[in-house]
């Protein structure tokens, strides 16, 4: 029996070491690409297709993943993530706004890569690419936050400043075969120390001097208003005494005796001696002692 198969195998030992072989080959030909990846398949040192290209707004199973073949020996596969992926700001780094102030800032970004062929080419790999768009995000954030007051990122403001980072950061990104999605600031603080205490005692000084300016103007506007309603009221009464005479001689006679009896200063026990017919009291005789 031994020998019956040792003579067999001798026989058909070319046949079986070439169906082998091909098994191997077969095997080797054959790549998985899952829904999360996109394969750039290189011949030679050369870009020729995209397994699984990212298309905006395929859904998922309609996008080209699963088995393909290639060349084995001949072509090589590179992997390159498909989903929205992000850099760290590490570590945080300072900057200078246009305000002098040293700012301890720590930020990420959001990006995928949509053009897997440039990437390839310029970076080789997602995570070189994410290595080499890191110094790039700090510059871009650099630039932009030095246009900028550092009060500007605690108001709506800041929104405009991040849209102004992510579309300076995308232009940059796209040079690489990647879209920048979004750039958030996650922290940024004044440094510890001398110069925060600074900048609170500016911030203080400058939130006086503007309360200050408010109250200015309040009281400015106060008497405004105040000089407009006396001028009015004088004008009524112009037409008023105008028309009667009887009723100036009146209202006189009325602030007269508000001066000499309403006054806090004749309140202190002092006595008024007048005769009843004395001409200054002659409103309290009524018109029978005119």
């Amino acid at each position: 029996m031994r020998g019956a198969f040792e003579g067999l195998w001798q026989d058909n030992r070319a046949a079986v070491i070439a169906l082998a072989v091909a098994a191997v080959a077969a095997l080797a030909s054959v790549v998985v690409v899952p829904e999360t990846q996109q394969a750039v398949v290189i011949r030679v040192g050369e870009p020729v297709r995209v397994i699984n290209r990212f298309q905006p707004g395929t859904d998922f199973g309609e996008t080209g993943a699963g088995l393909a073949l290639h060349i084995p020996f001949f072509e090589r596969v590179v992997r390159v993530d498909k989903r929205v992926l992000s850099v760290e700001m590490t570590p945080p780094q300072q900057v200078v706004s246009s305000d002098q102030q040293r700012l301890d800032v720590d930020a990420y970004a959001r990006f995928r890569i949509i053009d897997p062929v440039r990437m390839v080419r310029s970076a080789g790999t997602t995570d070189k690419f994410a290595e080499q768009l890191q110094p790039i995000l700090v510059s871009v954030l650099r630039q932009e936050l030095g246009r900028h007051t550092f009060q500007s990122l605690l108001t709506p403001e800041r929104g405009n400043v991040m849209k102004a980072i992510r579309d300076g950061l995308d232009k940059e990104a796209r040079q690489y075969g990647a879209q920048v999605i979004d750039v958030r600031i996650k922290r940024a603080d004044l440094p510890e120390g001398t110069p925060l205490e600074s900048a609170f005692i500016r911030m203080q000084a400058a939130r006086q001097q503007e309360a200050t300016a408010i109250r200015a103007q309040g009281q400015r506007n106060a008497q405004i208003i105040g000089a407009n309603a006396d001028a009015e009221a004088a004008r009524i009464y112009a037409a008023s005494f105008g028309k009667d005479p009887a009723f100036y001689d009146f209202y006189r006679a009325m602030k007269s005796y508000e001066a000499t009896f309403a006054n806090p200063a004749n309140r202190s026990g002092s006595t008024i001696l007048l005769s009843p017919d004395n001409d200054y009291l002659r409103q309290f005789r009524g018109k029978a002692g005119k």
